[in-house]
């Protein structure tokens, strides 16, 4: 099932929130729109927004409340996509040029911290403080990640703990809140809540394992990104640490000096130890099991078309090839 099927119940939403997007981008600083509308229009997967339009109309909400949110979500996940792509000196996202690659690292950081004040501003005029709550508290976690993996990089003793810390806090964060709003525009009882949030979370980190399965197996025109930039980073992703735990001595340490040096050199030897040790089968595995956690958790809603496509979408994030 394509992401076009999936959204079809949501169309018109999505469509209002895509006018909302275009609505508060608008600034009088003419550079800010610039960038702006160039990260937002590059297209990407809109998950995030997604999720918050699904759990709501799981819970059957009458409003447009939630395609404010939804807007919010992507601002936020925008935000730390500029300031992503200045981290980790990428050059290319969605098949096309980064922000920062197009208009240089101060413009994307400081219109990153644009999209974030933006999105707080949005969400100060919905006056709930349950939803302040918890956007605050995923935007902090978020940072908190971006840290955590700042911290990582170029280390080859991170385990799968470390490693999945950093997918809760950095991806899989944003995509709980994003569910965790639609139960609370919806009115739901705190156990709907609770559930939703888990939903997104364990969706959010299969999606992030694929993403790491992906840098390893996908294609470039597919994925839109180049292949191997985690390797390049020296970014300890979980086939890598797969390979140093269960590979032999020669695939561990080609990996482990991979990591330590960073670069591109030893990319089709880390390929090759990635593919032979059963690295990427090991980290699809954990995906599935995540998407399974993600399915188990909204057992207790209702049955409806939203609920539908909320199980379907957990199938999307582990089947995709991009």
């Amino acid at each position: 099932m394509t992401l076009e099927q999936l959204y079809a119940l949501i169309g018109p939403d999505m469509k209002a929130v895509d006018a909302v997007i275009r609505d508060r981008l608008h600034s009088d600083v003419v550079l800010v729109r610039q960038v702006a509308e160039y990260i937002i229009g590059s297209g990407g997967k809109r998950m995030r927004p997604a999720l918050v339009l699904l759990a709501a109309g799981a819970l059957g909400y009458q409003g447009v409340r939630h395609q404010e949110m939804a807007a919010v979500v992507e601002f936020i996940h925008t935000a730390t996509l500029l300031h992503d792509d200045v981290v980790d000196e990428s050059a290319l996202r969605r098949g096309r040029d980064t922000a920062n690659a197009m208009f240089g690292n101060a413009a994307s950081v400081l219109v990153g911290d644009f999209l974030y004040s933006r999105a707080f501003q949005m969400m100060v005029m919905v006056d709930n403080m349950r939803v302040m709550q918890v956007l605050s508290n995923a935007t902090n976690v978020i940072a908190e990640g971006e840290v955590l993996q700042l911290m990582n990089c170029h280390d080859a003793d991170v385990d799968e703990a470390r490693y999945m810390q950093v997918i809760h806090y950095k991806t899989a964060k944003l995509f709980e809140a994003a569910a965790q709003l639609g139960a609370i525009l919806g009115q739901a009882s705190p156990e709907i809540e609770t559930a939703l949030a888990a939903y997104g979370m364990h969706l959010g980190t299969a999606f992030q394992l694929i993403d790491d399965v992906l840098d390893y197996s996908g294609q470039e025109a597919d994925t839109g990104k180049h292949i191997g930039d985690d390797l390049a980073e020296g970014k300890p992703t979980l086939p890598l640490i797969y390979v140093m735990q269960h590979g032999n001595a020669q695939q561990a340490a080609c990996v482990r000096k991979a990591i330590e040096e960073g670069g591109r050199e030893d990319f089709p030897a880390v390929l090759d130890a990635i593919r032979n040790s059963g690295a990427l089968d090991h980290a699809r595995e954990r995906a599935a099991q995540e998407a399974n956690f993600a399915r188990a958790s909204i057992q207790c809603l209702g049955d409806s078309n939203y609920k539908k496509a909320l199980l379907q979408l957990t199938l999307f994030a582990v089947e995709r090839n991009h």
